[in-house]
């Protein structure tokens, strides 16, 4: 256990806290356990650690382990949190929880047996947490880790205080908003390359290596996180890594499922499934109308990749533009709000109708629809129901 003190001190001393995201600001830490999930990558191992520095002393009262140590071959997470908590521990940062055996269960346990323990948690593999969920009953609160909002993104690149704005200030005075933004940087030069590779803070590691590195996330949480937690063979997951590819493509699109069916050589059932599966991994969204919601074997109106992002590292014929608005569009708003499909503009949010396009794009049929607008790209401050599409990356 000494040992794992040494390199949680270490850990506590290196981490950066000039830059915090979104969500440390949101999380109630009062809780006697929380966790965190997110794709990996999008910096729940930072978050925890800053948290730490923030809020809890930094002694022998709290102890950052990350499950997939060593350590953990040969001891079980229930001796080491009863050990700590003898010791005088009182705070237990536990990440990738997900890379041992029964955490679930034993966090259950741990939760019961030491009161005086408080635990935060974070893991990867976002269908496991979702069903360690039901597991914790109402033990655990549980929040998600997106990837990095435009907004953080500017403020990472140029060190700009932008604050997050609330959807119906955005609606409402998005023009004064913009006014005073763009008086002190130039949110379109950053735009473009936000949409590449952006999204996730590895980008910061290596940019030209983004995109390999996404595409090696993606496949490893198709590999690894499925299979177990819905019984798909090796043949199955070949089978949604084609889906993916033929979605990465043709993205946005209408699927027909039975063509889709018949391409991938799956049944309807199992091809809706494996689009739930996706959807779920945050590796697509789905859009459905708000009248039908997400049914277990509801077909999507449309599909999207979650990010533009995914767009530019798999799809093998070019990032189309419209796409890429859509997707980014669809992206940032649902981290607040339920986008929905509708047939009288591109989304429908609540009893709001947008239509996604260039800096030229008018408002059309709805004209005078006093909840209708206009997310145009390309420019950088908006008119009346016109809204410049880069602004909706300011809501986290």
């Amino acid at each position: 256990m000494d040992r794992l003190f040494e390199k949680s001190f270490k850990k506590l001393d290196r981490i950066p806290t000039d830059f915090s995201r979104y969500l440390l600001d949101q999380v109630d830490f009062s809780s006697r356990l929380t966790g965190i999930k997110g794709a990996r990558g999008a910096g729940k191992t930072t978050l925890l650690l800053q948290h730490a520095h923030r809020e809890l002393p930094l002694d022998h009262q709290t102890l950052y382990v990350s499950l997939d140590d060593l350590w953990f071959t040969e001891n079980k997470l229930a001796d080491l949190a009863d050990t700590f908590v003898k010791r005088g521990g009182r705070y237990l940062l536990l990440d990738e929880v997900h890379r041992y055996t029964g955490w679930s269960q034993e966090l259950k346990n741990i939760y019961d047996d030491l009161p005086e323990l408080s635990v935060v948690f974070t893991g990867s593999s976002m269908l496991h947490l979702d069903k360690a969920r039901a597991d914790l009953s109402r033990r655990a609160i549980m929040y998600e880790l997106r990837g990095l909002s435009f907004r953080e993104y500017l403020r990472l690149m140029t060190n700009a205080p932008i604050q997050k704005i609330e959807w119906e200030t955005l609606l409402r005075d998005h023009v004064s908003i913009a006014r005073s933004i763009v008086q002190t940087l130039k949110p379109l030069e950053h735009f473009g390359n936000y949409l590449k590779h952006g999204y996730y803070p590895y980008f910061l590691e290596n940019i030209d290596l983004y995109p390999q590195k996404l595409e090696e996330t993606i496949s490893l949480a198709l590999t690894t996180d499925l299979p177990p937690l819905h019984d798909l063979t090796p043949a199955s997951i070949e089978k949604i890594r084609q889906l993916l590819y033929i979605i990465a493509g043709s993205a946005p699109f209408k699927p027909n499922i039975s063509k889709l069916s018949e391409r991938t050589g799956v049944s309807r059932n199992t091809l809706i499934h494996f689009l739930h599966h996706l959807t779920d991994l945050r590796i697509i969204n789905s859009l459905y109308h708000a009248s039908t919601g997400i049914g277990a074997l509801q077909k999507p109106e449309k599909i999207f990749l979650h990010h533009p992002n995914l767009q530019y590292a798999l799809s093998s014929v070019g990032a189309e533009k419209g796409s890429i608005r859509e997707s980014f569009f669809i992206n940032q708003v649902e981290a607040l709000k339920t986008v929905t499909y509708t047939a009288t503009g591109d989304f429908a949010v609540a009893d709001d109708i947008f239509e996604v396009g260039g800096k030229n794009k008018q408002q059309s049929q709805q004209k005078n629809n006093k909840r209708f607008f206009v997310a145009a790209d390309d420019i950088e401050i908006g008119h009346e129901h016109k809204i410049p599409l880069w602004m909706f990356g300011l809501l986290y």
